[in-house]
């Protein structure tokens, strides 16, 4: 039983520090959307430029 809970253990952490790294880089390629600003005027010169 002893050998079962180090082995759980070790996947467990190896299973957090995967989620952990892909939770920071999902992070950090993406921004917070608070701070996009406002929303409509975004889209109005995108559709000035396109046509």
């Amino acid at each position: 039983m002893q050998r079962n809970k180090k082995i759980f253990l070790i996947i467990f952490l190896i299973f957090m520090l995967i989620m952990l790294y892909i939770g920071y880089d999902i992070s950090q390629r993406t921004t917070f959307p608070g701070s996009k600003g406002n929303l409509k005027e975004r889209i109005s010169t995108e559709e000035e430029t396109q046509k």
